[in-house]
């Protein structure tokens, strides 16, 4: 079995609720723009991809249902579209992901009516709905294209035991959860093990909403991926033990949610941390995200907008009750305390880890590097060609 984030066909759109994993596979129905920027924003479907294509979908299904039936003109019916995408684009901040699909769609529905005798809003509605119909198909291809061309890279450029396989380390959840399958960073690991290269993936816990252990775990143990989970502050001294017994981590593989003009990318916090012991143990340091999560228009990290989320997040945890050293799944969850009551709380959703950390990024195009004499990438050269 595949696991799928996102179930769409012709009219209706179902997303997995992230928030029930492990424990728990459930879907909830999403008919609106307004359902789909809910669950977006509750975070019951996350990762940049993901996120993007719940949103496109979920306006995609709401002019299906709602919309189309209502004639009216061209003018009418792209300030509608127009509307409802700006108001998605709103759910989550930093992933550009979504405001870039966006932006595509909004030129789409524009181009359409050009050439036709006597446009209307179904012209438009329907050269929305059959874009966003290929958003799935589109994304799955480029993610086993992303996840070969860093496979291979890993494999050539590495440190490594070359009797043992490689080891690689990865943060926060990328995979089949994150998109519409496959995954970026999850991806690349599972192109290794695909070539037969993995030794071991380790997964990190991800504090506080713990998409390591729920999300990327899950998915690991379900492909019988080898894997082992470690809290995100073991890192550093997986990183120097392992090298001290001669197996060291090949490579740290992350995911991104904006990745700027001169590389500067945001990821989910810890990134940032990981980043810095990569660099000071000599492990290769990859980002792992589609052309889609470029943002040519910030030149820089810092001036990236990150969002912050509720206290409440790392103040608290849900989970299923346990008793007797077993699961009680028949039980509803519980939400518990971990923190002192009063304590103040900064939590921000993402860091900005600097290009100057960063020893390659791969997209579906292929892998970029920095010249020997720049701490910076070229995005604009890798996108342009993307677009050509």
């Amino acid at each position: 079995m595949v696991l799928e984030a996102i179930k769409y066909h012709n009219g209706s759109l179902q997303v997995l609720d992230q928030l029930q994993l492990p424990h728990k596979v459930h879907y909830d129905e999403v008919q609106t723009s307004k359902d789909g920027w809910q669950a977006i924003k509750d975070m019951r479907v996350r990762g940049a991809p993901a996120i993007a294509m719940v949103g496109i979908l979920s306006l995609a299904v709401e002019i299906q249902n709602r919309l189309q039936p209502l004639q009216g003109d061209v003018e009418v019916a792209i300030q509608t579209i127009d509307e409802r995408l700006d108001y998605i684009v709103t759910s989550r901040p930093t992933a550009v992901n979504l405001k870039n699909m966006a932006d595509d769609f909004k030129k789409i529905i524009r181009e359409a009516p050009k050439g036709i005798v006597q446009p209307d809003s179904d012209t438009v509605f329907n050269a929305y709905v059959m874009s966003a119909t290929k958003t799935l198909e589109v994304d799955l291809r480029d993610n086993r294209l992303l996840g070969d061309h860093g496979a291979r890279w890993i494999i050539d450029n590495a440190r490594t035991n070359d009797s043992a396989g490689l080891n690689i380390l990865t943060h926060c959840n990328t995979g089949s959860l994150a998109t519409a399958g496959y995954g970026t960073a999850l991806g690349v690991i599972r192109s290794v093990h695909a070539m037969d290269k993995l030794q071991q993936a380790y997964c990190t816990e991800t504090r506080p909403y713990n998409q390591g252990s729920r999300l990327t775990a899950f998915e690991l143990v379900h492909d019988q991926i080898p894997a082992t989970l470690v809290t995100d502050s073991m890192a550093a001294a997986l990183m120097h033990i392992r090298s001290q017994e001669g197996n060291p981590i090949a490579a740290v593989v992350v995911g991104a949610d904006r990745i700027v003009a001169n590389g500067d990318t945001a990821n989910k916090i810890g990134t940032y941390a990981l980043a810095i012991a990569a660099k000071q143990h000599g492990v290769r340091f990859l980002v792992a995200a589609p052309c889609s999560t470029v943002d040519l228009k910030t030149a820089s990290g810092q001036h990236i907008n990150i969002e912050q989320r509720a206290a409440s997040e790392m103040t608290s945890i849900a989970g299923p009750v346990i008793q007797n050293n077993k699961l009680d799944l028949d039980k509803p969850a519980q939400r518990v305390s971990i923190a002192a009551s009063g304590i103040n709380v900064w939590n921000p959703a993402f860091d900005v880890t600097p290009a100057s950390l960063i020893d390659a990024i791969v997209t579906e195009k292929g892998v970029i590097t920095k010249s020997q004499s720049s701490d910076i990438f070229d995005m604009a050269d890798v996108v342009n060609k993307a677009t050509a």
